[in-house]
């Protein structure tokens, strides 16, 4: 079904909605100005997203500050000139992902595409001895088709987050970039406390081969 109508609100702006209640939770239980939530636990974030939306994540680590720990990677942390495909996933994961409490996935117009944002879903939703699970959220960006749509396109996002936005109690939920600044920092901690929450609640399905190369062709079409 490449179509979802979207039918409860959910986003701190509003104005998105969805028919399997994704993101309905995100602010349910507090309101502006609300201690309890300055009062959630900072979580070890790691940030998943396509090279084109690098400055994304840079507004994002700023926007959060001390709300957040990210131990997601840098441009110059990993020297992949001479290194295999799976020889940086694995780096990712062993050095990265293992620190990591929640996985937040930027969704870009060609995200979908990338094989380490896929390779990177998969590590995060892991558990293993050596890697602890980790809570799931994807966020469009203002770049996305579908940014702050009544409708989206599932196939415009990566497949294994589309595989865990399902069902009435999901593993992962969606979100719009706040557009205003108004408590934005405390809304996106909100999210990010909640799937943290959600990570033991729900089992993630993770059952589709990984990605082996980057999937060519115009962004638009999807997967």
């Amino acid at each position: 079904m490449p179509w979802l109508r979207l039918d409860m609100v959910v986003l701190p702006l509003g104005d998105r909605h969805s028919s399997s209640r994704l993101a309905a939770h995100s602010l349910l239980g507090y309101r502006h100005g609300d201690p309890a939530m300055t009062q959630l636990p900072r979580h070890n974030v790691f940030i998943s997203h396509h090279d084109a939306d690098r400055d994304y994540k840079k507004r994002f680590i700023q926007m959060m500050g001390d709300f957040i720990v990210d131990v997601s990677v840098d441009e110059d942390d990993i020297d992949d000139t001479d290194l295999v495909a799976e020889t940086i996933r694995q780096e990712i994961r062993n050095r990265y992902i293992r620190q990591a409490s929640v996985t937040i996935v930027l969704i870009g117009p060609c995200t979908w595409q990338r094989m380490h944002v896929d390779a990177e879903i998969h590590s995060s939703i892991r558990h293993t001895d050596y890697n602890q699970r980790c809570g799931l959220l994807g966020i469009w960006l203002p770049s996305h088709p579908d940014y702050r749509s009544d409708e989206y396109n599932e196939r415009l996002m990566p497949a294994r987050l589309t595989d865990n936005i399902e069902g009435e109690d999901p593993y992962a939920l969606l979100y719009d970039w706040p557009r205003k600044r108004a408590r934005r920092r405390e809304t996106v901690h909100q999210w990010v406390h909640e799937a943290f929450n959600r990570r033991r609640r729900t089992p993630p399905s993770s059952s589709r081969p990984l990605l082996q190369g980057n999937i060519g062709g115009n962004c638009s079409n999807g997967w």
